[in-house]
């Protein structure tokens, strides 16, 4: 499925809460389509930067939101949760129940199904998380599946693998020699571009399933020192020295990510709503990205 006209002739309206990357990319195929794009941002300074680029804007924390989400058609949650909860279920919950989307996205992680050790993981797999993350995703995907089923809202859940794409690529940090390829035996990490994220949101969009949940990641699970080596050759600079996991100086951030390995399985977002991935592997994403410089 392309990214094209989409047949919608009827305003439609899309309220992202937390607009941020892959909402970004999202808007940039909804914007001159028959859609109005409301963002929410945390600051008067952001809201600027987004209103330039066609977005209105509201504050939040902040601005009350009660007209807006009544008056949206689709929303769109890319906020993330804290130990406190789901922060725009603490805050908008009520006005949320009684509104009638056409559709919602929650963007959730591949963190919520934890280590498998390098084994492959599907959209049945059980949660169990080891990151404490993963745990409050858990709890944020269950909180708006227990919401969803009381108020027959039509929640869709997407679990991202690792984003990558313009601006969030390894050749900055290549490039100024600060690239690590950390070694850690059996490791393995799956990723999306965030133009396939827009993808899968597109038709899910154009194909609602109320309770649908989509693994989004590309078809090629690899070893994270693979990729900073393979953006290496492609600058045609010296590859990093390769560092044992066990002897590198990481922040905990860093580190839990390498508490777990798994393979995530995609069919169903090309099964059932038909998408072809444009970045199949990380090797056409990043010559992509590099193409694409300035």
């Amino acid at each position: 499925m392309g990214l094209g006209t989409l047949g919608w002739h009827i305003m439609k309206t899309l309220l992202s809460f937390g607009h941020g990357y892959s909402a970004k990319e999202l808007t940039n195929h909804l914007l001159g389509q028959d859609w109005r794009v409301i963002g929410t941002t945390r600051s008067s300074e952001k809201a600027l930067l987004l209103q330039e680029t066609g977005i209105e804007t509201r504050i939040w924390p902040g601005d009350d939101l009660s007209e807006t989400i009544a008056e949206a058609s689709h929303i769109l949650i890319s906020a993330g949760p804290t130990a406190a909860g789901d922060p725009v279920l603490a805050d908008w919950a009520d006005d949320i129940a009684k509104s009638s989307p056409e559709w919602i996205g929650y963007l959730s992680t591949t963190g919520v199904y934890g280590d498998h050790a390098g084994g492959w993981v599907d959209e049945s797999t059980p949660l169990t998380p080891s990151t404490q993350r993963g745990q409050w995703r858990v709890a944020a995907e269950t909180a708006w599946q227990k919401l969803a089923k009381a108020h027959d809202l039509p929640l869709h859940i997407f679990r991202l693998a690792g984003i990558y794409g313009p601006g969030r690529g390894p050749f900055s940090k290549v490039r100024a020699g600060t690239a690590r390829r950390i070694i850690k035996e059996n490791q393995v990490f799956s990723r999306i571009h965030v133009e396939d994220i827009a993808k899968v949101l597109l038709a899910s969009i154009k194909r609602p399933r109320p309770g649908a949940i989509y693994n989004l990641c590309d078809d090629e699970a690899a070893p994270p020192e693979d990729v900073i080596a393979y953006a290496a050759e492609l600058l045609g600079v010296e590859i990093p020295p390769a560092i044992a996991f066990e002897e590198a100086e990481m922040t905990p951030m860093a580190r839990s990510f390498y508490a777990e390995s798994k393979r995530v399985r995609n069919d169903l977002i090309k099964e059932e709503l038909g998408v072809t991935l444009k970045y199949p592997n990380y090797r056409v994403g990043l010559q992509a990205l590099l193409a694409a410089e300035p």
